[in-house]
């Protein structure tokens, strides 16, 4: 008896450590979900040729991809515009560069690539302004690209993205007729930043989209189509069936979009080797107030709500969905049973190899005949 109760006052303590250890593990893994991330870099710049007009860089699944890239870096240039690949061996691919590097420059090792291209609204040469909109979080930036049409689409970005990367939907849309209002929202690097600075995944953010709704109807609009990047695909989603505007969303456009958490962040968190129960753990964390809070998040974030699968039959408006089968960070699965749910609604063209929202950057001329045929089809087009 006496070496049983000698086992347990030492197992207690230990399952007690154990269990304090688990917690701060599951709480570091939920805080990695809703804290907004810095560029992070994804590849390495490994010689520059200004005389031919070349880069070399590390291979991989994103920068072996065909197409016009951008690539930030650090030290002369921040950015760079990137064209074809001109050859490619089994570690480096070398391609032509769009950007003109002067000869002595400093360039960084360290990169990011990316499927901005785009990086100011000035280089789309198309009439623009900047606008504060008024949001529950505070006054946030957009651009505005005026048009004819009495229908405006507003741009919403993704996670660890800004404005910029919705630029590249601008020129199609804008020769549709269609104003652009491209909008950023709170803890995204250019909007207000809330009490914790943490994303609600769309729980939250979806209301500085539909205070941008409000500003349109009173700056002209009679209707809306919501394009949402990644991320911003579930923020225009929740829009689509929470805004008290919801009835004058005429359409929604989602380029590689999340629409349902659940899916992705146990997807991300296989690819990173985080193993099972911890993504679980860590999503029902955030679903908590107190363990929220511990988290980093500002407040409990409710999964079902966000899982658009699931709600399916609250969607009225007709969808377009623009995502590769084999996008590598935002799996295609929940878009693909979204239009499975909602035939009648929902269109999805099949694209395959461009990888996460870089469906233009990959194949420009089926990513602009899906947008424009779909706009035309709804009637959307001044074409139309």
């Amino acid at each position: 008896m006496k070496s049983l109760r000698h086992a347990v006052t030492l197992l207690v303590p230990a399952l007690f450590a154990f269990g304090a250890a688990l917690a701060l593990v599951v709480f570091a893994v939920a805080r990695r979900v809703v804290t907004p991330m810095r560029r992070a870099t994804d590849t390495e710049i490994l010689a520059v040729d200004t005389g031919a007009q070349t880069i070399e860089l590390q291979r991989t699944l994103d920068t072996e991809l065909p197409g016009r890239y951008g690539l930030f870096t650090t030290g002369t240039y921040g950015y760079v515009k990137l064209g074809a690949v001109l050859s490619a061996d089994g570690s480096t691919v070398r391609r032509k560069l769009l950007t003109q590097i002067e000869p002595g420059a400093r360039v960084d090792r360290a990169a990011a690539f990316s499927g901005y291209y785009y990086s100011s609204p000035s280089e789309l040469h198309l009439r623009w302004e900047n606008l504060l909109i008024g949001t529950p979080a505070g006054p946030c930036p957009a651009w505005y690209f005026p048009a004819s049409s009495s229908t405006w689409v507003i741009q919403v970005h993704g996670r660890g993205a800004t404005r910029a990367e919705c630029l590249r939907a601008v020129p199609v849309l804008s020769a549709a007729g269609l104003p652009n209002l491209v909008v950023s929202y709170r803890n995204d690097g250019e909007a207000p930043r809330t009490r914790a600075g943490a994303y609600a995944l769309g729980a939250s953010e979806w209301r500085d989209v539909d205070a941008a709704i409000a500003y349109a109807l009173r700056h002209g609009a009679e209707q809306v189509i919501l394009m949402g990047w990644s991320m911003g695909g579930a923020i225009s989603l929740q829009a689509a069936v929470t805004s008290d505007h919801r009835d004058r969303i005429a359409g929604i456009i989602l380029e590689s979009p999340v629409v349902d958490w659940r899916t992705v962040l146990r997807f991300q968190a296989k690819m990173a080797g985080v193993r099972a129960p911890l993504p679980a753990l860590a999503m029902g964390a955030l679903q908590m107030p107190l363990t929220a809070r511990l988290s980093g998040a500002d407040e409990p974030i409710a999964f079902d709500r966000l899982d658009m699968v699931a709600r399916a039959d609250e969607l009225t408006a007709p969808v377009l969905i623009l995502h590769s089968d084999d996008d590598g960070f935002v799996p295609a699965d929940s878009s693909h049973a979204l239009q499975e749910a909602r035939p009648d609604l929902v269109t999805m063209p099949r694209f395959t190899v461009a990888r996460h929202t870089k469906l233009w950057n990959y194949d420009q001329t089926g990513w602009t005949t899906s947008i424009t045929d779909w706009l035309e089809g709804q009637g959307f087009s001044a074409s139309a």
